[in-house]
């Protein structure tokens, strides 16, 4: 969203408040007000996006079932898919495909309360940031706040899960010896590190696109506050 329209934003905001106002004054100015509101409005939009995508993501083929997070096998184990399909190995990558993504389920239900949090703490700055910033600016937002200690909340749920396949200490062997001679990104030298940090991009995405239809239809929300913040961007 471009400056423009975050202050046609501010103006629609202040016109209501000033009007709602009692008579015997503001005790903030109208442009604190409308800060505040804003910011008030975008926090209800991304907490119920966190809810949204966490209760979609974190079931049983909620990564699996779903084609925009989907974990893909990593790397070179992809582009050696085909080969090793025609070796007789397809059942064993399908295997490991759905342990991954089983993985990613069971670990994005632990973000509820950090994310929850990452919200209720968003400074106006923030709210600026996130209502004047482009389509990713929300996953920005998360990723700064909680990555790293949501990656650390998911890694041992996530290796308990996918060491049930047999394939992955053989992958992570193969792995780290083509790492270490630098044909292999480090974020796929460990099969847990790597679905790790999908189940954070799946996660992520998803806050992102609940709150996308929250700015196309603030009315459908039910909420007074989402419909006078995203109804002032029509």
């Amino acid at each position: 969203m471009n400056r423009r329209h975050f202050n046609s934003l501010a103006t629609a905001c202040s016109a209501a408040l000033f009007f709602a106002a009692p008579s015997r004054g503001l005790a903030l100015t109208l442009n604190e007000l409308t800060s505040a509101q804003a910011t008030q409005g975008l926090k209800a939009a991304l907490e119920k996006g966190v809810l949204v995508a966490i209760d979609s993501l974190g079931k049983n083929n909620g990564f699996l079932g779903n084609d925009q997070v989907r974990i893909p096998l990593p790397g070179y184990l992809e582009d050696a898919a085909g080969l090793l399909r025609r070796l007789g190995q397809g059942a064993r990558l399908e295997e490991l495909t759905a342990a991954m993504n089983h993985a990613a389920e069971a670990a994005v239900p632990l973000a509820r309360d950090l994310l929850v949090r990452a919200v209720k703490s968003m400074t106006v700055q923030d709210a600026k940031n996130i209502l004047s910033g482009g389509d990713t600016s929300v996953t920005q937002f998360f990723a700064d706040k909680t990555r790293s200690p949501l990656g650390e909340k998911f890694l041992p749920i996530i290796k308990k899960t996918t060491q049930q396949v047999s394939m992955v200490d053989k992958y992570n062997r193969i792995a780290n010896q083509a790492f270490s001679i630098g044909v292999l990104k480090g974020d796929q030298a460990s099969l847990e590190q790597y679905v790790t940090g999908k189940t954070l991009d799946g996660l992520y995405f998803m806050i992102g696109e609940e709150e996308k239809r929250i700015r196309q239809d603030p009315v459908g929300t039910g909420s007074a506050v989402l419909q006078r913040v995203f109804g002032a961007l029509k």
